[in-house]
């Protein structure tokens, strides 16, 4: 069986919400968004007035480019947790199961996978998924570690959880979806250190990184478009997943109707 197979059939648990957003609220995850807003942005096409859907954990990204989309929805997996967004308005959160969106089909322009792919029970599945709400022509981002870059060796980040990918890899796995790659950009060469010393000197490490070893960067960004010339074969299936409340009440046993000694 080759690799990429074995990589993709890999069950993840999800970060939790609660890391994810320490993880951003520290020094060291906001460098990281800057790396990656970076990155993002190199391939990012503007599309007028679109509908733009971020999957997993994008919220830090979607506040990058919301401004100029008709509307933009947060979905947070299940396994993850969801957290109120956008703060101060309205709220565009939706937890959500990554197989089964609440979306119809070709509703959306956009779909921005950051903190998500890695963590998909079935990475095919789910981008099967993505593919049925994309409009005609629609795009797809995403953001995953890198398997050769130190990020994914280090688990004090959110990046150093779930299933790495290589660049190959997860273009195998885009043309088996029937969605065409196209640009790529690479972020993160900084290594994960809460070291000062070190981030101070992060502007270096990215510019030399991208300039002399590309293929080991912290994550990779590849955007992609849905195919239309060929159908994806979709089965009906009834949903096996319902959501249950961590916190909900069972009830306290009673003891009406029986004797109690002493009396």
């Amino acid at each position: 069986m080759k690799s990429n197979c074995r990589l993709i059939t890999f069950a993840a648990m999800h970060t939790d919400i609660v890391d994810l957003r320490e993880f951003y609220h520290s020094e060291l995850g906001h460098f990281a968004e800057q790396s990656i807003v970076m990155a993002l942005s190199s391939l990012w096409v503007r599309l007028p007035e679109e509908r733009l859907v971020g999957l997993g954990y994008a919220v830090p990204f979607l506040d990058r480019f919301r401004a100029d989309t008709e509307r933009t929805f947060a979905f947070m997996p299940a396994g993850q947790g969801a957290v109120n967004w956008p703060v101060g308005a309205l709220s565009a959160t939706a937890l959500v199961f990554d197989e089964e969106l609440p979306l119809p089909d070709s509703s959306i322009d956009r779909v921005l996978m950051v903190h998500s792919l890695e963590f998909a029970e079935s990475p095919r599945e789910t981008l099967k998924e993505v593919w049925r709400v994309l409009a005609p022509g629609g795009r797809l981002v995403i953001v995953v570690p890198n398997r050769r870059g130190v990020w994914a060796r280090m688990e004090h980040t959110p990046f150093g959880s779930g299933r790495p990918y290589s660049r190959s890899q997860l273009t195998a796995l885009l043309r088996e979806t029937n969605f065409t790659p196209g640009a790529s950009a690479e972020a993160l060469f900084f290594p994960p250190s809460k070291l000062r010393t070190v981030l101070r000197l992060r502007g270096a490490f990215e510019r030399v990184g991208r300039a002399l070893w590309p293929a080991f960067s912290g994550v990779i960004v590849v955007e992609a478009q849905k195919r239309l010339y060929q159908g994806l074969p979709v089965a009906a299936r009834a949903s096996r997943r319902v959501f249950v409340p961590v916190l909900a009440p069972g009830g306290v046993r009673t003891t009406r109707g029986h004797a109690v000694s002493g009396r």
